[in-house]
């Protein structure tokens, strides 16, 4: 032990000042050096002055400060961790360290001390330092926040240095500001505003820990989590929705009142899919015989899973009247005329009629069938006129559009005939005699006659008949009814010629056949001339191609429908390039050949495939037909101002035909002169639809 442990605790608040003061000077950087009289390795020099300070009142001086025996300054003590000294004195002498004591002695010594916890050990000048009671109560008001000096006053009255009462010149002659005797405004509207936040409840007072708590542990099971949620900065959360809590009807169990009689079972099969009953209760022995007993926890634990992982939004809903989101169109009463009721039936035919076309005049009409005839109608009363027995079924009709010729073209299996109808005066008939006689055909020297189609004399049907390789599904006239085109299903490519055998033009006042110069990617499924220009449509499955045929067949464009498969296509008769495609999905496109080589617009009509699309002659009327037995009838307005869009209104549906073998109605063709439309069904039955 020291001689420094030997001292009474009286002689320790003279050193206690001094160290204080020595910490308040900030002469040392150490939070725990006092100085002590004596040590065990000072001399008597040392000593002494030690003695001598003891008696030294505190002062303010910078003379009379204690210096720290150690005078290593801010140098590591861990340096000196391997050396046999602690540091350097004053005056330059190593200050030894203390030999180490056994820690069994040292703990004994402290235990029996009973002013062992006032002591500090002091690593900087290796010494124990004892605490005076006074160093203890600073030490205690500095923890509690307050000043270490028990007679230092916070709230001490302020005293103004610059006033007092023999003054003669103020600091300043200025007038006291208003602000210092009147209220001020903007605090009062600030707390104004306070007090209204309050009353509203946007401002609410913090609540206490328990009050939290409880509100955290306690909340409602089967509650509805969506109203609770309060705004976050983060993304909301979205509650899983809670299904309906099962009731007695759900039980494996249930009571007799809730288990349905056979009648009533009976009765769930008379009803609507919509108001039948989704869960009909039964009753087991126990849950084990229950059918779903066996998966239910893995179900579970699987809808558990589809809740908890599957992305879930939250999508604001929006009070949208729905009759604000349907175009503004015009009134179907100031659309008229248009087709409506059925009003006569032309039967004859015992199968199906495939394809019906009018005459130029609209005076009479004509039909082809299944069964192997063609028959000539008056459209007025219905009567048959002529029919002919083909031999094969009829696959197309149409009518010549030239009125000085009353020719019939009619395709069955691999023939196509140009039969005199014997309608019209004597001029027409004689026209049409000549022009229905062949000659022997002429060789032709530009090689694009096609070898495969033969112009023969059929002299019991009285007519042309053109054989191909393969069999024709349609013919088309052009407007001026010289020219007429074949199409068939398949292609045939010559290595030599890459050129396509699929579509034929065919020249009836030469006697002979044209084929086309330019390749199709893909079989043809029909082909349309233009009402006025020079353009050839070539429709492949997907995609129409548009050729100018005074060009030498120059591709003029490519329109892609996006469909899945091309049934029929039609030119609007005004000569602008908008044309209808229906398709084999129940789909009619309308395309606008100015605007883009897409859809202009694309409905979907039918349930089933569309057989025929058809422009009326003079009237904003188009119509379609399909196997669903329905023709539907719209109003198409085309404008001549081409910033204004076609004007598409859909007027009526009609019905009527009879479904037969899958099969409903077959074809469509306007009335040229009338707002009718005629329909061929699979009933064997053409209907006339007047308005």
């Amino acid at each position: 032990m020291s001689d420094s442990e030997g001292y009474d605790s009286d002689d320790y608040p003279s050193i206690r000042g001094s160290d204080s003061e020595d910490e308040e000077s900030g002469s040392s950087g150490n939070e725990d050096v006092l100085n002590t009289s004596n040590n065990d390795h000072g001399n008597d020099d040392e000593s002494d002055s030690s003695e001598l300070h003891e008696g030294v009142e505190e002062s303010d001086s910078s003379e009379d400060e204690v210096v720290p025996r150690n005078t290593v300054g801010d140098v590591p003590l861990e340096w000196y961790r391997d050396e046999k000294h602690i540091g350097y004195d004053i005056t330059g002498k190593k200050i030894k360290k203390k030999e180490k004591e056994d820690k069994l002695q040292s703990f004994l010594a402290s235990a029996d001390d009973s002013k062992n916890w006032r002591k500090i050990y002091d690593e900087y000048n290796d010494e124990d330092v004892e605490l005076t009671k006074e160093d203890i109560k600073s030490i205690s008001r500095l923890l509690k926040g307050k000043a270490p000096h028990r007679d230092f006053d916070p709230y001490e009255p302020y005293v103004d240095w610059f006033k007092w009462d023999d003054s003669k010149h103020p600091l300043s002659n200025a007038p006291e500001p208003k602000r210092r005797f009147i209220p001020s405004k903007s605090e009062s509207k600030l707390v104004n505003k306070i007090k209204l936040a309050i009353r509203k409840g946007l401002i609410k007072p913090k609540k206490s820990k328990e009050e939290e708590e409880e509100e955290e542990s306690v909340y409602p099971l089967w509650g509805d989590d969506s109203n609770s949620m309060g705004k976050n900065d983060h993304l909301s959360y979205i509650p899983a929705p809670k299904p309906k809590l099962p009731g007695h009807e759900e039980s494996f169990n249930p009571s007799l009142e809730y288990i349905p009689t056979q009648e009533e079972i009976n009765s769930y099969q008379l009803m609507y899919e919509e108001d039948r009953p989704k869960f009909i209760p039964k009753r087991f022995t126990s849950m084990r015989s229950i059918p779903a007993y066996e998966n239910a926890v893995k179900e579970c634990f699987e809808r558990c899973l589809d809740l908890y992982l599957c992305p879930r939004v939250r999508k604001k809903r929006l009070n949208i009247d729905p009759e604000s989101l349907r175009p503004k169109l015009p009134n179907r009463n100031d659309l008229k005329p248009y087709p409506v009721s059925c009003y006569l039936e032309y039967r004859g035919h015992e199968d199906a009629v495939t394809s019906i076309s009018v005459e130029a005049s609209g005076q009479w009409i004509a039909s082809g069938s299944l069964d192997g005839t063609v028959h000539i109608w008056e459209v007025e009363t219905g009567r048959c006129l002529k029919h002919w027995k083909i031999g094969e079924a009829v696959k197309y009709v149409s009518w010549n559009p030239n009125p000085e010729h009353s020719i019939l073209a009619v395709s069955a299996g691999q023939d196509v005939l140009l039969l005199n109808t014997g309608c019209g005066n004597e001029e027409v008939q004689k026209s049409t005699k000549e022009l229905l006689s062949v000659e022997m055909p002429m060789p032709d020297d530009s090689g694009k006659t096609a070898s495969s189609v033969s112009w023969l004399q059929d002299d019991k049907l009285e007519g042309i008949r053109l054989r191909h390789s393969k069999t024709v599904t349609s013919v088309e006239w052009h407007r001026k009814g010289d020219y007429f085109s074949t199409s068939s299903p398949r292609i045939f490519l010559t290595l030599a010629l890459r050129e396509s055998r699929a579509i034929f033009i065919h020249k009836l006042s030469k006697k002979f056949t044209q084929t086309l110069s330019f390749k199709l990617q893909g079989p043809a499924v029909t082909s349309v001339f233009h009402p006025t220009r020079s353009f050839f449509f070539i429709s492949t499955k997907k995609i129409i191609r548009v050729y100018d045929l005074v060009k030498e067949g120059k591709l003029v464009k490519k329109l892609e429908t996006g469909l899945r498969e091309i049934s029929s296509i039609a030119v609007h008769p005004s000569g602008s390039d908008h044309i209808i495609v229906g398709s084999g999905e129940g789909k009619l496109c309308w395309f606008d050949m100015d605007l883009s080589s897409k859809p202009y617009k694309t409905l979907k009509l039918h349930q089933k495939d569309i057989n025929n699309v058809s422009f009326h002659r003079s009237y904003p009327l188009f119509a379609t037909c399909s196997d669903d037995c329905t023709a539907y009838v719209f109003h198409g307005m085309v404008y001549s101002d081409l910033n204004q869009n076609p004007l598409i209104v859909p007027l009526e549906i009609l019905r009527g035909h009879s479904s037969t073998n899958g099969r409903g109605v077959m074809d469509c063709k306007f009335h040229p002169r009338q707002p009718w439309l005629f329909t061929a069904g699979a009933d064997s039955v053409v209907r006339l639809y007047c308005h």
